[in-house]
């Protein structure tokens, strides 16, 4: 084998020692953590200290505490870990009600993750109610979606909001390994490619809010359901709709911008007045010159479906995001 290859065998297992005892440290960290379920999350159209905004964020805190939770138990065997899992998903299945918002409701991929990772080790009771709930929001999510796949003038059924309930429902359904309803979203995945994905690459969020920002929050979530699509023999990324896009497509039209070889300016033209109002209350990447390193984690998870983007992805952030290998 040549020097090169065992130099570079050499620092990948460095980079995994190194996540995993950042998982770890993370873990240990919160081990004593108790859950903050509340009924309801609501962040979207709303500033910080606005409404139940803070409270949110806080809540939402308790998905990611979680993950790392299950990847510390994965990484040690240690049963205080899936302990502290169990706590929370029975926690939060005892009092959230889905309002099927998906930017309220898209940190519960991590969540859903964290069940992923513990399902055969949980006591029943907190498997079967983690069952119920998510269920009840692929369903909640699916019905909707076939209800309004002929809104074509509505903005969110075609925009983001529609790649983040793609993302839940893909999750939740790979979660509970329904392979039935597993075909039913990966119907709508397409369709949401046809609706979102012009033949060039670009999409509809970009035409929309003048924003690569919004490119990349459309984006990720649409990879990281081609992700969990795996599982059930899928090849999302290159999967053709319609009208001939794909989401490979759509990650090759960012990766110019992404490299830095074009240059925008995010939010000029934007039809959104949230937006505006976002910049105006000084929220950073709301204004000015778009920096390519927003779009890591999106690239990291597009080079677990291909690895062509791997050079990018390490470009713009020197490691995967840690729980990424997981998946």
């Amino acid at each position: 084998m040549k020097r090169i290859e065992f130099i570079i065998i050499a620092l990948f297992a460095i980079s995994n020692i190194t996540a995993q005892n950042n998982i770890l440290a993370r873990a240990s960290k919160h081990l004593n953590n108790v859950p903050h379920p509340i009924a309801c999350l609501h962040t979207e159209g709303t500033l910080p200290h606005q409404g139940i905004y803070d409270q949110s964020i806080i809540a939402e805190r308790d998905f990611i505490l979680m993950r790392d939770a299950a990847l510390a138990w994965r990484l040690s065997g240690d049963r205080r870990y899936v302990e502290q899992v169990d706590t929370f998903l029975r926690a939060w299945t005892n009092v959230y009600m889905p309002s099927y918002n998906p930017i309220d409701e898209t940190r519960f991929d991590a969540f859903i993750q964290a069940y992923m990772l513990t399902s055969n080790v949980l006591s029943l009771g907190t498997r079967k109610a983690t069952q119920n709930f998510l269920r009840t929001l692929a369903m909640g999510y699916i019905k909707r979606s076939y209800a309004h796949l002929n809104a074509y003038g509505v903005k969110q059924w075609i925009s983001n909001w529609q790649s983040h309930r793609v993302k839940i429902m893909t999750l939740s359904v790979a979660a509970l390994k329904d392979s039935i309803l597993m075909d039913k979203v990966h119907n709508l995945f397409l369709i949401q490619i046809a609706n979102n994905v012009r033949t060039d690459g670009s999409v509809e969020d970009y035409e929309d809010r003048d924003a690569l920002h919004y490119v990349v929050y459309d984006l990720e979530p649409l990879t990281l359901a081609a992700i969990a699509a795996r599982s059930f023999g899928g090849n999302w990324l290159h999967e053709k709709a319609i009208n001939g896009a794909t989401l490979a497509k759509a990650l090759d039209w960012l990766v110019p911008y992404a490299k830095g070889t074009k240059k925008h300016q995010d939010f000029v033209h934007t039809h959104a007045a949230f937006d505006k109002k976002r910049a105006a209350a000084g929220l950073p990447g709301y204004s000015g010159q778009w920096n390519p390193t927003n779009a890591g984690t999106l690239y990291w998870q597009a080079a677990r479906l291909d690895p062509k983007y791997y050079t990018l992805a390490k470009k713009l952030l020197d490691a995967e995001p840690d729980w990424l290998p997981f998946l």
